[in-house]
């Protein structure tokens, strides 16, 4: 009983993390963008560079997090990175000055891997120590939270009619509300590679074909991913008849990946990891190319219910195996694929912020996410193959 109370209190602090660092450090910008965009001089080239930015910071903190061993180091750095996460955040209110911007946005990038990285692998490192299921579903709905939670708030505060950068201040004040539980609930690690009943934590690593393709496959999915998480809000704006929407839609986004990270987690008990992320890359390629096939409002929710209730699930899929492979070790793994999801993220908000400046719209940026997730879904399947002549046992993958 006394264990199962403090899963709780972990789960939350999870939760609580995700919302500061990946919901108001990183996601804050996307609702913000459109209001910044009418309020600044920042266009669509520029809003785009400053994403890219904003995941190359996040690449180096998974640099980071992958390079070190330690879980006390870990610790540490998790419970730096929600102050870095608060501190970047109210900054980018007291200037508009772009050098500064792109160094806060690189800043909070760093942070984000907390949540996404340093939070899971310390939350599933104390679930599979205490003998509880490997999970991570419900702590990844952090991240959906957090988009919800950034959208409300813009929409609260536009209702207020507050200035961009009053904006960026409240999402302060929040963030640095919820680190309390995220830091005060997240227990200091336990070193020793042993389960609380005494048993050994033995890693199992992947051979290097299976981790080579596996992390060109979240590259796919780190592409697809950040398009619609970076421009969707201002994709919507963009049509005269959904005025107003923006903000809303990515509060869909977020809802539906509250629920859909504990279904991803049943589906893949049932059918193995490979087979959940071969469906879950299928419906997120619809879910991304839907806003560039239609105008509608129906189609645009319709996109961020498919959107929103699949990357979160790829992301949680895909770490959870990496903690898996390394139960000691979690980030060791969870650190290299974040990697490879980063290095899209570099690469595709700035092309598409270009290709949308030039066109007047993101229909190619769309197709071409669209095309690399399609690619990462047969990658899946080549997995699928792979796994079948060489089947890692336990672990459920096929």
């Amino acid at each position: 009983m006394e264990y199962e109370r403090q899963r709780v209190k972990v789960l939350v602090a999870g939760i609580c993390c995700m919302i500061v660092t990946i919901g108001v450090a990183r996601f804050a910008y996307t609702p913000l963008l459109p209001v910044m965009q009418l309020e600044t001089w920042l266009d669509d080239a520029v809003g785009g560079w400053l994403a890219t930015i904003n995941y190359a910071g996040y690449m180096c903190g998974a640099i980071l997090a992958a390079s070190i061993s330690s879980l006390v180091v870990k610790d540490q750095l998790y419970r730096l990175y929600l102050i870095i996460a608060v501190l970047t955040t109210v900054a980018m209110a007291w200037t508009d000055n772009l050098y500064i911007w792109m160094l806060l946005r690189f800043i909070s990038g760093v942070s984000s891997s907390g949540g996404m990285l340093l939070a899971a692998g310390l939350v599933l490192n104390w679930l599979l120590r205490h003998q509880f299921r490997g999970e991570l579903g419900i702590h990844f709905a952090g991240a959906g939270a957090g988009i919800v939670f950034a959208g409300l708030m813009v929409e609260v505060m536009l209702q207020q009619a507050l200035s961009w950068d009053l904006q960026w201040i409240w999402f302060a004040v929040a963030a640095a509300l919820l680190s309390i539980p995220a830091w005060r609930w997240m227990p200091r690690p336990d070193p020793r590679p042993l389960t609380v009943s005494g048993h050994a934590m033995v890693d199992c690593p992947p051979d290097p074909v299976f981790m080579r393709v596996l992390m060109l496959a979240y590259f796919c999915a780190g592409y697809g991913y950040v398009i619609s998480a970076t421009f969707i809000v201002d994709i919507v704006e963009q049509q005269p008849e959904l005025t107003g929407m923006g903000a809303w839609t990515f509060v869909v986004v977020g809802i539906a990946s509250m629920p859909a990270v504990l279904v991803w987690d049943r589906i893949a008990r049932r059918w193995g990891y490979l087979r959940a992320l071969v469906l879950a890359y299928g419906i997120q390629v619809l879910g991304i190319i839907l806003p560039a096939l239609t105008d509608g409002l129906a189609g645009v929710l319709f996109s961020a219910v498919l959107y929103g209730g699949t990357f979160i699930g790829c992301v949680s899929l895909v770490l959870t195996l990496s903690g898996r492979f390394y139960p000691a070790r979690p980030a060791k793994m969870m650190g290299r694929m974040t990697l490879s999801y980063g290095v899209a993220q570099i690469v595709a908000p700035a092309l598409t912020g270009m290709l949308a400046q030039q066109a007047g719209n993101y229909d190619q940026g769309l197709w071409l996410a669209g095309g690399f997730v399609s690619i990462g879904a047969v990658l899946m399947l080549l997995l699928i193959v792979l796994e079948k002549r060489q089947p890692h046992q336990s672990l459920n993958l096929v």
